[in-house]
């Protein structure tokens, strides 16, 4: 089915395979009620057209183009969605696939009132890739599902760029997320592989992994002036390598008990705080004789092997009092601190545990990183 130019009464409904086909200037309006379009039929295509002004109620989830459980296989790509609450909701089919669209949501000051770019909810096998999306509440949400792909994607001026929440054996790859208040919030999903990404300029934190398990990180590249590159709160038996962390307040915030994480072969680059580990536990960062690049280790390597001469320790017994006792920082420039920094450094047996890198980078892995393109 061909629309020609022209504006084109919402709300429409899909109940049968078929073709729906466009330009920029055929206009599906749906007044600002409901949902605009809905796919409620297998092997459905929405391409390059306009749908704009839906509804505005998140209890009924208000979207520009909502496909239910019966729309498997639908393929969205082209479209421009402006002025919906919801810009795409997959609510159920399997198979989907939603490509180059460019979504524009709401700038609502009152971001919980806001939808969602794309939102997802149990559609297995299906792939989010390559679509521009600004404004609303989270650029691309998901939850309850598996075997997603999320690909080459950009993201500004939102909540999270990429939210994920109890959803398994997916995708997250080639990625851009600027602006926002964090990159990619990855929480209760397993065996992710989240590879390639760029969070520059996020406020709050790049990655956030929380309840993130058996998942690599790799590739990904963090940068900007945020106050965490990568925070890791319960997350376990992850392998995080290959990584670029820059220019944030805080390189690593490392909590509440994450266990069995492989982390080698990153770069920590001018982060204010390289990493910030509150425990007494010891904590190996390196891995078969490779570990991480720190851009503030006064280190030699005499043997010029590329590996520093001498372990690499982020933290020392003050930081864990100021983390712990925030006042303490009044005492900074005490001689009694500073005695307490050189008695550390000339007998390690007073470290009072924490991260270790038995075996420092001299230069930031050739493998990390990525250009800017």
């Amino acid at each position: 089915m061909l629309l020609g130019t022209g504006t084109y009464e919402g709300p429409v409904i899909i109940d049968r395979s078929l073709e729906l086909l466009g330009t920029a200037s055929s206009i599906v309006d749906g007044a600002g009620e409901g949902r605009v379009i809905t796919i409620a039929a297998p092997d459905v295509t929405v391409q390059g057209i306009t749908v704009q002004r839906s509804g505005t109620s998140l209890a009924t989830e208000d979207s520009g183009i909502f496909v239910t459980s019966d729309g498997d296989r639908a393929l969205i790509e082209n479209n421009q969605l402006q002025y919906n609450l919801i810009g795409i909701n997959l609510k159920g089919p399997e198979h989907a696939v939603v490509r180059h669209n460019v979504i524009t949501g709401s700038a609502n000051p009152r971001m919980n009132e806001r939808g969602n770019g794309i939102q997802l909810w149990n559609t297995p096998g299906s792939v989010v890739e390559n679509n521009d999306i600004r404004f609303g509440r989270d650029g691309i949400f998901v939850t309850t599902s598996r075997n997603n792909i999320f690909r080459g994607n950009r993201l500004r001026d939102l909540r999270f760029g990429i939210h994920y929440m109890y959803t398994h054996d997916s995708e997250i790859s080639a990625n851009r997320s600027t602006g926002s208040h964090a990159g990619y919030a990855l929480m209760f999903s397993d065996r992710l592989q989240v590879t390639d990404n760029v969070s520059e300029g996020n406020r709050d934190h790049g990655l956030f992994l929380n309840y993130t398990n058996y998942s690599e990180i790799r590739g990904n590249r963090v940068t900007g002036d945020t106050e965490k590159c990568l925070f890791i709160y319960n997350a376990n038996v992850n392998r995080i390598h290959d990584n670029v962390f820059s220019g944030c307040r805080i390189g690593i915030h490392f909590t509440a008990g994450s266990e069995g994480n492989q982390v080698y072969e990153n770069a920590f680059v001018h982060n204010r705080t390289q990493v910030k580990y509150v425990g007494t536990r010891y904590i190996e960062w390196s891995l078969n004789g490779r570990g991480n690049y720190w851009s503030d280790n006064p280190a030699f390597d005499l043997d010029n092997d590329g590996i520093a001469d001498q372990p690499y320790r982020p933290n020392d017994l003050m930081d864990q009092i100021i983390w712990r006792h925030p006042s303490a920082k009044l005492l900074l420039n005490s001689p009694a601190v500073q005695l307490l920094r050189w008695a550390q450094s000339e007998f390690p047996s007073l470290h009072p545990g924490g991260i270790s890198d038995s075996a420092p980078l001299m230069a930031v892995p050739g493998q990390a990183g990525m250009p800017d393109g």
